[in-house]
């Protein structure tokens, strides 16, 4: 039988990996906030001068040991070292596309925009807050939402006291905006 039809049990080499997909829809901007910039920056700084550091010491150990196939060292570490790598190109992808949104920067306080924290109350009177973020910052556990969220969409150019209607698949929400602020935090997401 040919090799074209036989099982490849090869791991894939460097490169044979597609990159991580970007997250942000095409013809929009990269909008970061100063702090998801910084955390962007520490983690690619972290992959590059520790982590990647200390795994190409142990494939390279590994590979010294003589037979690659079958050695389970050189084989998870070499993927490790590919998904740095990955990882890596992808943040720097991102941080050469961001631009850097400062809320200290931000003229239209009483309006929302990107970079500001909303107060809001939702059809069934809960009380909720939400900062709206770029697309790498997004963690809705702690209330930080991408800018190009349904939410965030409603939310935008809004005012206090404004009533908007937030629309998702199921059905349509009226939402009070309670409380428009820009607080500059620092550090990182």
């Amino acid at each position: 039988m040919s090799k074209a039809f036989q099982p490849n049990d090869e791991t894939p080499e460097s490169g044979d990996e597609p990159d991580l997909p970007d997250p942000l829809p095409v013809g929009h901007t990269n909008y970061m906030t100063p702090a998801g910039f910084s955390a962007l920056q520490a983690e690619l700084r972290q992959l590059m001068r520790v982590e990647r550091p200390k795994v190409v010491e142990i494939v390279s150990w590994a590979a010294s040991l003589g037979d690659r196939s079958e050695n389970g060292d050189y084989l998870y570490n070499k993927k490790r070292l590919r998904e740095i790598d990955r990882r890596a190109r992808y943040i720097t992808k991102r941080l050469e596309s961001a631009v850097v949104v400062d809320a200290r920067q931000q003229q239209h306080l009483e309006q929302v925009f990107f970079g500001a924290t909303v107060t809001y109350v939702d059809g069934q009177e809960r009380e909720l807050t939400v900062t709206l973020v770029g697309v790498d910052e997004a963690n809705t556990d702690i209330g930080r939402i991408n800018w190009l969220s349904p939410l965030a969409r409603a939310l935008f150019k809004s005012r206090v006291g404004d009533v908007v209607e937030l629309r998702t698949g199921k059905g349509s929400e009226s939402l009070e905006i309670v409380e428009i602020a820009y607080i500059v935090t620092e550090g990182g997401v």
